[in-house]
């Protein structure tokens, strides 16, 4: 990691008294069904709003609770979800991230996803591979797809989408070994890049929530894409298949039969 990917690091991992100490007074507003923000969102934005605009003046920053208007594809962004799993964080369920990406060139080019319950903090940069608390992660070689661990986002901001989502996901459950429901797509998605899953699967992902992660799951040797194998977005919404290699082709053949 360069100098300034360290600096960023350093940062995010600076989020956790604040997360802590926001959440002695937790205020929560729902934006929409099932879709909240808490003080803890906001104050862990202003922070690293405030703190990577001093280091890094000529980024601008994308981020959920925040207007995101007249993107560039040109230009270089920061890209963050303050608390990515905010209803977990809601009921004391700690699967929640801090999840930061830099886009540039139209592409993420470095990524950290933090867990402060967990201290468990994922990076990866472009060519520099991926690291979980500074020790390096691959994605699983397991070679049988019946054996594979498969985690899901069910789009509960979106239950209209669910007699669509659903024989999608029980046709991969009754091909796989079994699936998980983590509500981080940032932590799903890091999971499968240090071989916990094997492959997660969500529909109409924010750019913030799929971000941070792709580079880390990229530099593990994992694959990321659309349902239909399309290249990502990155700054707009995407349908996610994230998974091993090994198990791509069976993923989209899955999908496909029931889209």
């Amino acid at each position: 990691m360069t100098e300034n990917q360290n600096k960023v690091i350093e940062l995010v991992k600076q989020t956790k008294p604040l997360i802590f100490q926001e959440m002695t007074h937790e205020k929560v507003t729902e934006k929409g069904a099932a879709d909240y923000v808490t003080n803890v969102d906001v104050a862990v934005q202003n922070f690293l709003k405030d703190a990577l605009a001093k280091e890094f003046p000529d980024i601008a920053l994308i981020a959920e609770e925040k207007e995101n208007l007249g993107l560039d594809p040109a230009k270089s962004y920061w890209i963050l979800d303050p608390i990515d799993g905010t209803t977990n964080l809601i009921r004391d369920y700690h699967l929640s991230a801090v999840s930061l990406g830099l886009y540039e060139n139209g592409e993420i080019t470095f990524g950290v996803v933090y867990n402060p319950f967990t201290e468990e903090l994922f990076c990866g940069a472009k060519g520099e591979g991926a690291f979980l608390n500074g020790v390096p992660i691959h994605v699983s070689d397991q070679p049988e797809f019946k054996d594979a661990v498969v985690s899901f986002g069910s789009s509960p901001y979106e239950k209209n989408r669910a007699k669509d989502l659903f024989p999608v996901f029980y046709n991969v459950f009754m091909n796989c070994a079994d699936f998980r429901r983590t509500g981080s797509a940032a932590l799903d998605l890091c999971y499968v890049a240090c071989g916990r899953q094997h492959a997660f699967l969500e529909q109409n992902l924010k750019p913030w929530d799929y971000s941070g992660a792709t580079i880390i799951l990229k530099e593990a040797g994992g694959t990321i894409s659309g349902w239909k194998n399309e290249k990502l977005p990155y700054l707009a919404n995407a349908d996610i298949l994230a998974c091993v290699p090994q198990f791509r082709e069976i993923l989209l053949q899955l999908i496909e039969q029931k889209c």
